[in-house]
């Protein structure tokens, strides 16, 4: 099924600026990176208007196509529309930092371990981590059969379009995380990855689903804490692990440093590269300006969302 435009209100993130090259324009509530089409250049109305609104942190009214990554139409709000655009998105209190990262210096022998080197402060809301590899992979299974590319019926509505992985990762990732924390009763946490430097995108291979290529300025998916006992160890001594479900992505739980790596896909962009990374209480829905971030308390746009991506594929 071919992607149709979508309309919605979005609040810019950045406007990047190239010698050269057109503006690429970052929407906090959208993971791909868009271009204006070829006849509006960066001197245009519509450019001036995404430069006012990045300024004063206004929503505007967006036509987008996903699979092109352009901005078809630019209209102001109505003022009931903006009203409620800010009502059903209360920001997070206190979200955590969003620090630099680089990568390929990332050691996995470290760097997953809770305990030992992820000392993040959300993890302190909440204490019911999995106890296992083997419950962490039973709530993958659970959350990957809720696919839409799958006949169903489905245990829990409306499914979650895995398979359309070029945007959308906000509301998949919070449909998650409710079955995580109703039907598992255990804490999820939610991580977030960004390309926010120069030419910067996450590039990801779609091997799933056809095998193109996707990029996106911002990524996120529900992080478990799942504790292992591992071999080698005294019995009854374990170590708890950061672990990442995105079926969009993989056919299993994997570390948060496997996570992040696969968004650095250099055969998909030459710009490939995770410049940034936050982990936030389960409640975040997606980024914000200034280094917050909005929620979705009563998961009307996540169910929107996934309704909308349901029939759509990636490649």
């Amino acid at each position: 099924m071919a992607t149709k435009p979508e309309t919605g209100l979005v609040t810019v993130a950045a406007v990047r600026r190239s010698e050269g090259q057109p503006n690429e324009y970052l929407f906090h509530q959208r993971q791909p990176i868009y271009t204006l089409p070829r006849d509006q250049g960066p001197e245009s109305e519509i450019a001036g208007r995404f430069a006012k609104a990045l300024e004063t942190r206004q929503p505007l009214k967006v036509t987008l196509n996903n699979k092109r990554g352009l901005i078809q139409r630019v209209t102001d709000p109505s003022s009931s529309d903006v009203e409620e655009f800010k009502r059903i998105h209360p920001p997070l209190e206190k979200p955590d930092k969003i620090i630099p990262i680089e990568v390929l210096k990332i050691d996995p022998s470290v760097f997953n371990f809770v305990d030992l080197h992820l000392k993040w402060g959300c993890f302190k809301l909440c204490t019911k981590i999995v106890p296992s590899y083997a419950k962490a992979k039973e709530i993958f299974d659970f959350c990957a059969g809720l696919s839409c590319h799958l006949p169903g019926p489905y245990a829990v509505t409306p499914c979650i379009p895995f398979q359309y992985v070029i945007d959308g990762c906000y509301a998949r990732a919070h449909q998650m995380r409710r079955i995580i924390t109703t039907r598992y009763k255990f804490c999820c946490e939610k991580v977030f990855s960004f390309a926010t430097a120069n030419s910067d995108r996450l590039a990801v291979r779609a091997d799933k689903w056809g095998g193109c290529c996707v990029t996106w300025w911002y990524h996120v998916a529900p992080l478990l804490r799942v504790r292992l006992q591992l071999k080698g160890l005294p019995k009854g001594f374990s170590l708890v692990l950061a672990m990442v479900i995105d079926p969009g992505m993989f056919d299993k739980p994997v570390l948060l440093s496997t996570w992040l790596a696969a968004q650095e896909n250099a055969s998909c962009s030459a710009h490939a590269h995770v410049t940034e990374y936050s982990i936030q209480p389960g409640s975040a829905y997606t980024p914000g300006p200034g280094g917050t971030f909005t929620t979705d308390p009563t998961y009307a746009s996540t169910e929107a969302t996934l309704l909308a991506y349901s029939g759509l594929v990636t490649c």
